[in-house]
């Protein structure tokens, strides 16, 4: 059976996976496994989506041409099978390409450490999902508040609080030490955990923008599904002021469809029409001698003049 060691949850313990044998050893770590497929799990709730796209496609040629460069990453259950920590698109790549094993490091980690081992080490990917990210920010600081010598319930805010007051827990500060997010920014992304798939999807494409998102996040579901209705009727996103103001008829008791449908029907700032005009197509009109703001004002002259004369000419033709 592959000997496993115990494992340090700092960065060094990431930095092992890319050594070579010859470091391995000078370093008395355990060598690398090749495991049956058929032994390994992928982890309970994995929160990084696996896709069949081109990414993957390459994926799979670099693995047919090279191997696995990078082995996988996996823990010992207690039935005796393995769980994935780090690996899933290795392990799927591998298996799409009909290869029986994968090479992989055995850990002996709790399943709250392989948490967060799993999201440090999935945390390098060069694009992640906002709704993934939430899901595995949520699962990290939930891993850390349950750990040995974390502070007590009454002194860890809820997953998804604000951040209002300007203060953050040692949870918070912990999971921000190693991420390229902010604190505020990873609290924003657990928020969206708590809309509707249809409601994630339209962030994970770029439909609709982080801010007015997280807003719309603390509305029932009842509520975001009858949002949803509407965007799908309308093919428009609720800006930033429009969520917010959703949010407070909804606090107030005061949000219904009919509601949402009048506030989201409002006309956005940013698509009200703005009339722009070429200073060429205005410059035969204008004295050559003119400043801009002279130009300006004749040009509003000149229009209001107009305007007085199709007046006229209505009022003669009656």
């Amino acid at each position: 059976m592959p000997r496993v060691k115990k494992l340090d949850l700092g960065m060094t313990a990431l930095d092992e996976l890319f050594m070579n044998d010859k470091e391995r050893a000078e370093n008395k770590l355990p060598k690398i496994f090749d495991i049956p497929l058929s032994e390994i799990d992928d982890f309970p709730d994995h929160p990084y989506r696996v896709l069949d796209d081109e990414d993957m496609q390459n994926l799979m040629e670099s693995i047919k041409d090279r191997g696995v460069i990078t082995p996988a990453m996996v823990r010992k259950k207690d039935d005796g099978r393995y769980e994935m920590i780090s690996g899933h698109r290795r392990k799927h790549a591998s298996e799409r390409l009909g290869l029986e094993t994968l090479r992989c490091e055995v850990v002996e980690v709790s399943r709250d450490e392989a948490i967060i081992l799993m999201v440090d080490s999935n945390s390098q990917r060069s694009e992640i999902a906002p709704s993934d990210k939430g899901k595995a920010y949520k699962m990290k600081l939930e891993a850390i508040k349950r750990l040995p010598g974390r502070p007590s319930k009454n002194n860890v805010r809820p997953e998804g609080a604000d951040f209002e007051d300007g203060r953050m827990n040692r949870s918070d500060e912990q999971l921000a030490e190693k991420s390229e997010d902010s604190a505020r920014q990873i609290q924003r992304y657990i928020r969206l955990t708590y809309l509707v798939p249809e409601l994630q999807e339209f962030v994970d494409k770029g439909q609709m923008k982080m801010r007015p998102a997280v807003e719309l996040s603390y509305l029932d579901e009842e509520t975001q599904r009858d949002i949803v209705d509407r965007i799908d009727e309308t093919e428009a996103f609720p800006s930033h002021d429009q969520a917010i103001r959703i949010r407070k008829a909804y606090e107030a008791g005061e949000i219904d469809y009919d509601k949402v449908r009048d506030i989201m029907a409002e006309e956005k700032p940013n698509q009200k029409p703005k009339f722009k005009f070429s200073f060429d197509r205005l410059k035969p009109y204008i004295p050559k001698d003119y400043s801009d703001s002279k130009a300006e004002d004749y040009v509003i002259k000149a229009l209001e003049f107009y305007q007085k004369y199709l007046k006229k000419q209505r009022e003669q033709a009656r």
